[in-house]
């Protein structure tokens, strides 16, 4: 029991450094992608053989793919929930050919012994060990790009995103799901009032996540066309929060700053597990935790797309439109 407080109050001092707003700018280390492989090794590890939260991302990710009408016979498949992705692709697609690239060894071998349990799908996979933030892949030569709650931890997202069009072909398409700002706030408002009533000041240092407005103007800055995106925001309810920081450590979501000297003090991270509690629990003493996942499509642009008209072309007004449906506007 006191190995198990132990690691909680751990994980509360490593992971209340790690929530916060904006995006990642490319002149900017943040992260330590060094230490975010050795977390995905460890949580290859400790990851459960099938994560509800997980899985349901994976699925409403790859949902997407049965709004389109094409097939990607070349896909790529980059960190995050790789083995997800992969147990619940079932042919959508049209996948023939699947690289599944992570910077961890041990995930990716993960991956390789769970394909082994799965039912033949005729998909010719393999694998390889690399890094969103300089992918080992050519220039146009896949057309499906996924990336499932991995994008987030690059120091670099807007040129993650630029190489991930890169790697597409013309009119090929690009599939993420992001952890965005509102992910654990519950942890974060706890976090906060621990450390102005323990320290006196809240840490400067926070761990950057998207915002739902940032998302559309990173595809934009990406390059993609017909950007869209849209937002879920997911619950789950622990047993306490030695339950919440396993879960994040099963996924590799924990802390992987650059900047690790200030850590919660352990008296900060007992009172910030005591205000999360008391602040949040439910009736039955579970606490709840809230995972704000942004979903982003993007295309690399082709000439068959669709494209606005030239300012100025439109052959109707408005006040025509109109007199045709009335006066008051309305149709």
């Amino acid at each position: 029991m006191r190995r198990s407080i132990a690691r909680c109050l751990r994980g509360l001092r490593s992971y209340c450094t790690d929530a916060g707003d904006g995006f990642q700018s490319s002149k900017l280390k943040i992260f330590d992608r060094h230490l975010k492989r050795k977390q995905r090794d460890r949580a290859a590890w400790l990851m459960k053989p099938k994560d509800s939260l997980v899985d349901t991302v994976a699925e409403n990710l790859l949902d997407r793919l049965e709004d389109c009408k094409k097939t990607f016979p070349t896909a790529l498949c980059m960190g995050g929930s790789l083995e997800a992705i992969r147990r619940l692709l079932r042919g959508r697609g049209g996948i023939e050919k699947l690289l599944m690239m992570d910077t961890s060894w041990d995930m990716v071998k993960l991956c390789k012994d769970a394909e082994q349990q799965m039912p033949t799908d005729n998909i010719e996979t393999s694998y390889v060990i690399g890094d969103e933030e300089n992918l080992p892949v050519k220039e146009n030569s896949v057309d499906l790009v996924i990336s499932c709650l991995g994008l987030h931890w690059t120091n670099d997202l807007p040129g993650a995103m630029i190489q991930s069009r890169l790697a597409l072909k013309p009119d090929g398409l690009f599939l993420a799901a992001i952890l965005g700002g509102e992910t654990l706030r519950e942890l974060r408002i706890a976090c906060t009032i621990a450390q102005m009533e323990r320290e006196g000041g809240i840490s400067p240092r926070l761990s950057p996540l998207a915002q739902v407005r940032d998302a559309g103007n990173l595809l934009t800055r990406a390059g993609f066309t017909l950007p869209g995106v849209d937002v879920d925001e997911y619950t789950v309810r622990y047993s306490s929060a030695l339950e919440l920081i396993e879960h994040l450590r099963a996924m590799g979501e924990t802390s992987a700053l650059l900047q690790r000297s200030k850590v919660l003090k352990k008296d900060t991270a007992l009172a910030t597990a005591a205000i999360y509690e008391s602040m949040f629990a439910a009736e039955d003493g579970t606490i709840p935790a809230t995972f704000q996942i942004i979903y982003m499509t993007g295309w690399r642009e082709h000439q068959s797309q669709q494209k606005p008209k030239k300012r100025g072309s439109a052959t109707v007004s408005f006040q025509d439109l109109q007199k045709q449906f009335g006066s008051d506007g309305s149709c």
